[in-house]
């Protein structure tokens, strides 16, 4: 008989616990009516791995920082595996060749090959760095009392140099990898071998190295030519060439070979937001969305000529210092700039975009640092879109759906998804089409993220009241057979 009270607590105990965690646990369902947008995905079927930038539209109903929201569904409504990546920074190659103005140097007495000598040249430069005219001065007549050719000065020109974000802001480089030599006219057969020098400022020369230079042509008119000198990435103007072998000769030409690596940006998204007036005076609310992972910020001006100085942040609840208010919304700034926009001399000057630490936010705040601002800006946020890599299996048509705040995340390792792929194979996956954005009508789909997030809050409200009036139920009922027994022992005695 005096079991049964310990055996019920227990089970209220159990029934209490499951409850709470039903309570505080998000729904399992993971179905296409539990997303509140979707996008339909053209394929051509004939690929098994398919790629999809996801648009502008994915990242403003996404409910989730790190896109757990994302699923692509086939016609069974079947989740197929994806992964999210962002493609590798490229860098783009571009050679070219540039001719040499070659400039002949002619002395009295040869100089020795890697620029050893008595031999005085005089060089004459233009106002911009190129080669006027060369002469040689010093040095004894030959046996003929007359000048030979000793060496040749070549001028390529400036050469132009970028800024590169990992070297000082540096985008492209050029670089010279090869000398090319044009035939020597007149010459049906010649070898030589040859030494280089490089400079920048026609004063500071830099040894490179020797070349052998030959050509070699038959009874047919055919040539067999070694014309071709090879470089380590080099960066000069000019250049100096002597001979350590052979006949010095007036080369047809001598170009170079150019190769310029250029960084390629990387494709951004930017949305502009208009101001709404925040918690607190002369603050700035843009209402943005949590998916998007902001890199860059800019502000759009209206007026002819301002400096618009500011803190960009957002609002913090913290505990209120005040009575009567148990919380309050604080400031938190997270950068400051100046952006303007100026008209001078008929041209107009305006700021470039702020870089920041890519951050997650569902409000950005602007406030002016000039207290006599009144300016209503326009905020732009810039970020690089996630590629979207999924299987296409199951049944087509695919839909991805997005937009559900409790989504747990299934996002695989691109490993899992496409695995062997190189990352060449990767840049040309077949890029699945995107049709006109759906917002669901049934369901939860139908309600926005805060209704949706409002509705979880008074169900779970809902689950713990009724577990509490049960737990009274029970230990009331609990109570009143203690009583009865109570009264029954007394009766007995």
């Amino acid at each position: 008989m005096h079991q049964a009270p310990a055996k019920t607590a227990s089970a209220f105990l159990f029934l209490l616990c499951m409850a709470s965690s039903c309570a505080a646990s998000p729904p399992g369902s993971d179905t296409p009516a539990d997303y509140s947008h979707a996008l339909p995905l053209q394929v051509n079927g004939k690929q098994g791995v398919v790629a999809l930038r996801l648009p502008q539209s994915v990242y403003l109903h996404a409910r989730t920082a790190g896109l757990d929201d994302l699923r692509v569904f086939d016609a069974q409504g079947t989740a197929q595996p994806h992964a999210l990546h962002r493609p590798p920074e490229q860098r783009l190659e571009l050679r070219t060749w540039l001719a040499a103005r070659i400039f002949p140097v002619h002395s009295k007495t040869r100089m020795a090959a890697g620029g050893s000598s008595a031999i005085d040249i005089d060089i004459q430069t233009r106002s911009d760095g190129s080669v006027l005219s060369v002469q040689a001065h010093a040095g004894k007549a030959n046996d003929r009392g007359g000048t030979v050719l000793d060496s040749l000065i070549l001028d390529f020109g400036p050469v132009e140099k970028g800024k590169d974000k990992d070297k000082d802001n540096e985008t492209a480089t050029t670089h010279i990898e090869a000398l090319r030599f044009g035939a020597p006219k007149g010459r049906a057969n010649y070898n030589a071998q040859i030494w280089l020098e490089t400079s920048n400022d026609l004063r500071q020369w830099s040894a490179i190295g020797a070349a052998e230079l030959g050509w070699l042509s038959n009874d047919n008119a055919q040539m067999l030519a070694h014309d071709r000198l090879e470089l380590s990435t080099q960066i000069f103007r000019y250049a100096r060439l002597t001979w350590r072998r052979g006949e010095p000769v007036l080369f047809a030409d001598i170009q170079a070979e150019v190769v310029t690596r250029q960084r390629s940006e990387p494709f951004r998204e930017t949305l502009w937001l208009k101001p709404v007036s925040g918690q607190q005076a002369g603050d700035l609310l843009y209402k943005a969305s949590i998916a998007m992972p902001v890199e860059q910020i800019s502000v759009k001006l209206s007026e002819a000529n301002i400096v618009y100085p500011m803190a960009l942040g957002a609002y913090v609840e913290r505990p209120s210092r005040q009575v009567g208010k148990a919380t309050e919304w604080v400031f938190q700034p997270s950068a400051r700039a100046t952006f303007y926009q100026i008209t001078q001399n008929g041209e107009t000057r305006r700021s470039g975009p702020l870089t920041i630490r890519p951050g997650h936010q569902q409000e950005w705040v602007i406030r002016p640092l000039n207290a006599a601002a009144t300016a209503q800006p326009e905020l732009g946020l810039t970020w690089q879109p996630a590629t979207l890599v999924f299987l296409a299996g199951g049944t087509p048509p695919y839909r991805l759906h997005f937009g559900h705040p409790d989504a747990r995340p299934t996002s695989q390792p691109l490993s899992q998804v496409a695995p062997g792929f190189t990352a060449n194979e990767l840049g040309q996956l077949e890029s699945a089409q995107v049709g006109e954005l759906k917002s669901g009508n049934t369901g939860t789909a139908a309600e926005s993220a805060a209704a949706q997030a409002g509705r979880s809050a008074r169900n779970r409200t809902y689950v713990l009241w009724g577990v509490l009036l049960l737990g009274v139920l029970v230990l009331g009922g609990m109570a009143w057979r203690l009583v009865r027994q109570m009264n029954n022992s007394a009766s007995k005695r």
